[in-house]
Formats: C-alpha cells, sequence, structure tokens
C-alpha cells in the first residue's frame, strides 16, 4: 500500500492528470445501478494521494494545481455517470445528433467545476495526518451541495448515493438527508488513503478502523430502524400504475393521438390476476408524465373517453403538457409541464405545474438562448419556445387520499420534497418519461434517487414511468412493487402508510450544517496539533 501511494504521490504531468481521470471514473461504479461502495474508495484514496503530492507548499499556485486535479477527478466521475444522456440527443437524431458532445462531454465539463473548488478547498486546511480526510469530506460535501443548488441545482449522482442504495445503509437519510450522507461517504471512503502514507501504526490504520465502525454502525442502525413487517396500508386505497412504455419518437405524434389513448385505456383495464379484474377494482390511476401528445384540458373528447374508461368514484392522476389560457392576441403562449387529477366525469379537479424544468432538455437558459438559437438548437420538448417554469411547489388535493407531495421528473431528485409551511402530506407522486434514455444506468439512478425520497421524508412514493422505471415504495425505501425498464404494464398495490416525521422532515439540511462544521472545524484543530507536534 504504500509503495502505491508513494507512485501516485510522486506522479507528476500526465500521469497525475490520467490517475484523477481514471480515479474520478472508478467512482461512477458506485452508483446506480452498479453500487460497488468499494468503487468509491478505489476512487477517492487517490485523490487523496494525489492532493499529498502537491506538498504542504501554499500560495494560489498550489491551489490552482488542486483545483486542476479536482477538474479532471470530476470530469472523469461526470462522464463515466452521465453518458446516457447522449441517448436523449438521438431521438430525433436529424436535428440533435450533432449537439451530442453538449451532453456527453459539455456538460460534464461544467460540472466538474464543483469538485475543482471542492479540492482547492479541501487543499487550505491541508495536512498529512487524518485531519485532512476529515477536511476532504467537509470540503467535497459543500461542493456537493452547492452542486444541487446554483444554477438551479443538478444533484444527480451526488456522492452521498453510493450509501443509499441499499435499505440498512439508507436509513442514515431520515436524520443526515442526502448531503450529511454525502459526508459520511465520503469521509468513509477516503479514510484507507492513510494506510499508505501514515508514519506510525496507529496513524496508518487508525482513520481505516473508524471508517468501518461507521459504515458496521450505518448498518446497524438501519437494521434497527426498519421493522421486520411490511408497512400497513392506507384502507380504501386500491392503486393502478399504467406503464405504457411508448417509444420516444412516438409519444409526441400527434397523428396517433387515437392509437396512444386506445393502448392507455385497453392496458388500464386489463386484468392482472384472477383477484383483480380490472380497473373496476381500482380508486385511483395513475398514468405518467406527458402522456398525450395533444393538450388534454383543452379536448373534450378525451376527457370523455376518460371519463367513460373511469369506474364511478374513481379517480386519474396523469402528467399532461398544459397551456395557460390567460394569454392575450398576440402574446406568446404559456405551455407548463403539469400533473392533472381527473374525476370520473372528466372533469380536472387540480393540476400542479412543474417548477425544476430541466435545462436544455425542456427550455434554454437566457444565457445561452440567444448563441444555443443561434446554432439551430432547441429544447427537445416539442413545444413552442420550450416549457414554463410553475409557480411554486405546492402539494395536491386528491379525492381519497390524503395530501399529495407531487413532482414531475427529475424533481424528485431534489431533496427537501414537501413544501416548508405546508400540512405534511401522505405519500411522494412522481410521474416521469425516461423514455429519452433508453435502457441505460439513466432510469435507474432517477428511481434511486427517487426513492431516498421516502426514507428522508418518512412517506411512501408512487412513481408512473412511461418506459420504466415504474413503482411502489414504502417509507423505509423498500419497493414494495415494481415495473423494469421496457416492458408494457402494470401494478396494482395498496398505499403504505406514513410514518412519524423523520429527524430530516423536521430539520431539513440543519444536521449536515452542523456536521459540516464539526468536520472542517476538527480538520483545522488536527492540523494545528499536526504542526506542534508532527505527524502521526
Amino acid at each position: 500500500m504504500t509503495a502505491l501511494a508513494h507512485r501516485v504521490v510522486l506522479a507528476w504531468g500526465w500521469r497525475r492528470a490520467l490517475i484523477a481521470l481514471l480515479a474520478g471514473a472508478a467512482g461512477a461504479l458506485a452508483m446506480p445501478p452498479f453500487g460497488l461502495f468499494p468503487a468509491l474508495i478505489v476512487s477517492l484514496v487517490p485523490a487523496i494521494w494525489l492532493l499529498d503530492g502537491l506538498g504542504t507548499r501554499g500560495g494560489a499556485r498550489t491551489l490552482a494545481e488542486a483545483a486542476w486535479i479536482g477538474w479532471l477527478w470530476g470530469f472523469g466521475y461526470m462522464v463515466a455517470g452521465l453518458w446516457w444522456l447522449g441517448m436523449a440527443f438521438l431521438v430525433e437524431a436529424d436535428r440533435y445528433a450533432w449537439a451530442m458532445p453538449l451532453g456527453i462531454v459539455g456538460l460534464p465539463a461544467a460540472l466538474a467545476f464543483f469538485y475543482a473548488a471542492g479540492f482547492a478547498a479541501a487543499r487550505l486546511a491541508w495536512s498529512r495526518g487524518a485531519g485532512r480526510i476529515l477536511g476532504f469530506a467537509a470540503a467535497i460535501a459543500a461542493a456537493e451541495w452547492l452542486r444541487g443548488h446554483l444554477f438551479t441545482g443538478f444533484p444527480w449522482n451526488t456522492l452521498g448515493m453510493s450509501l443509499a442504495q441499499q435499505v440498512w445503509p439508507m436509513q442514515a437519510a431520515s436524520s443526515l438527508g442526502l448531503y450529511g450522507l454525502t459526508l459520511v461517504a465520503v469521509a468513509i471512503a477516503a479514510a484507507p488513503a492513510t494506510l499508505g502514507t501514515a508514519k506510525s501504526p496507529a496513524g496508518r490504520a487508525g482513520p481505516a478502523a473508524l471508517a468501518l465502525a461507521a459504515l458496521a454502525g450505518l448498518v446497524g442502525y438501519g437494521a434497527w430502524r426498519v421493522p421486520a413487517d411490511p408497512s400497513p396500508e392506507l384502507p380504501g386505497v386500491a392503486l393502478r400504475i399504467m406503464q405504457p412504455n411508448l417509444a420516444q419518437n412516438e409519444k409526441f405524434d400527434a397523428s396517433r393521438r387515437e392509437e396512444i389513448m386506445d393502448r392507455y385505456i385497453r392496458l388500464s383495464d386489463r386484468a392482472t390476476s384472477p383477484e383483480r379484474a380490472g380497473l373496476a377494482d381500482a380508486t385511483h390511476l395513475v398514468w405518467p408524465e406527458a402522456a398525450f401528445p395533444f393538450l388534454l384540458h383543452r379536448d373534450a373528447r378525451a376527457l370523455a373517453q376518460i371519463a367513460a374508461m373511469l369506474p364511478p368514484g374513481a379517480v386519474l392522476i396523469t402528467g399532461a403538457a398544459r397551456i395557460d389560457e390567460g394569454y392575450l392576441p398576440g402574446e406568446e403562449p404559456v405551455f407548463y409541464n403539469s400533473i392533472h387529477v381527473i374525476a370520473d366525469d372528466g372533469a380536472i379537479l387540480e393540476s400542479y405545474d412543474k417548477v425544476h424544468l430541466v435545462p436544455f432538455g425542456e427550455y434554454l437558459p437566457e444565457v445561452f438562448a440567444w448563441a444555443l438559437e443561434t446554432m439551430g438548437l432547441a429544447p427537445f420538448v416539442n413545444v413552442p419556445g420550450g416549457f414554463s417554469p410553475g409557480a411554486a411547489a405546492q402539494s395536491l388535493s386528491v379525492p381519497g387520499l390524503p395530501r399529495v407531495a407531487a413532482s414531475v421528473c427529475y424533481e424528485a431528485v431534489f431533496p427537501g420534497a414537501v413544501t416548508p409551511g405546508e400540512a405534511r402530506p401522505g405519500l411522494l407522486l412522481n410521474v416521469t418519461n425516461d423514455g429519452w434514455f433508453g435502457d441505460t444506468p439513466g432510469p435507474r439512478q432517477h428511481l434511486a434517487q427517487a426513492r431516498l425520497r421516502t426514507v428522508e421524508e418518512g412517506l411512501p412514493l408512487v412513481r408512473a414511468a412511461n418506459t420504466g422505471i415504474s413503482a411502489v415504495i414504502d417509507p423505509y425505501g423498500r419497493v414494495v412493487a415494481e415495473l423494469p425498464v421496457g416492458v408494457a404494464g402494470l401494478i396494482d398495490a395498496g398505499l403504505p402508510q406514513r410514518i412519524e416525521p423523520t429527524f430530516y422532515a423536521r430539520f431539513g439540511d440543519g444536521v449536515f450544517a452542523i456536521l459540516l462544521l464539526i468536520c472542517a472545524g476538527a480538520a483545522l484543530l488536527l492540523r494545528g496539533c499536526e504542526r506542534r507536534h508532527g505527524v502521526a
């Protein structure tokens, strides 16, 4: 271990750059669908050693070199974890294939600057002992928090997801949230770096032993927290989730209107077992995001078809594009990516408009709009000018259900799924269309991140996805039922009951902020001790 560490520490030039890139790429194996936590160790230990290679000197040049290492590491991590974004450019290849490098390389290149900032910040309190592990964990966790908030935020594949794919370890998110879990994950995965660099036996083995104990503690806490029995279900609720598995190039084809509606209705009423005769047994039917190649709220015939389909008292919850009817002649219409709640008479009872839009996919950011439009690039969605964001996140009132915390597509990857100040909902709802990305890691990553919201909030999740993965998940993150990618089908399930509000639901990222300050303070304190008494 010592020999390997020295080789990495002494690496220079293109060798250092290559190690940083490959180490970052290895970290993507810790993300869904692979879930190999040891890959994060393989990724972060060399990152510590590369920063060790900058010596103990300070100054702007050292910070710049640390930032360069961090950018290379982040670029490798993001390219390896987000390459599947390029699939969206092939749905209409004649229009967008030329821009594929913007998705595969351009976005990771931009996101890598957050890691550059994190690596540089870590170097400000660098030392040779265990303190640097805590400082590094605090700096990277802070950078991940910034990545999830700045410029509308993009918290996809935050490093804490490495501990959020198995039921027991992920329970810590009920107190720590995603970003607290990130801090813990980075500290645990980076700790073995001391095995190759510390001088004393205690200095070498101590941090790794503490990291192993922390990991065991996470598993033990999860085993204690998760009940042995399935979650009880809410009486009187029979969910039916429809996954149509429509090809992306068919989904927005208005000429296929009748075919699509017929497919939805026939599939929704299909018998799934001798006990479930069809739609007559369901109280709530859920269809996925942007389910129609037309404006449902303006189409009386489609609403009449839905009314004829629904049994008395049943409700349809569906994604659909919506136009703001308040625009005047000569004004550009405003479109929303919405969720409608539709009664058995075809009346739209309530709607939710998506707030967190996908940059470049659903709208062009203003700072880039002129340049991108000049290049011939438009949002992927077939809506003039793209979608507009909703005014504010809000819960939905659905007959027969408790309040519903609704989200559309990648809104589910943002922690804090419940709107502050509102009455606590009884479930999370996510409708999505991951058909843009085919059978790649993308849909699995999306589900895993939506699943973590259940543990953070103590609420069940009901999820309808066009091409998968549709699912019902209980408040502990346990999957009750799911449909895989690329399958047309139905889920018939009850609604798991919510549990008491979690620590995270009450205090949000407050615990993370405290842990961040503790780790940063401890790193500075240990650095001072090392300078006075020598390196351990």
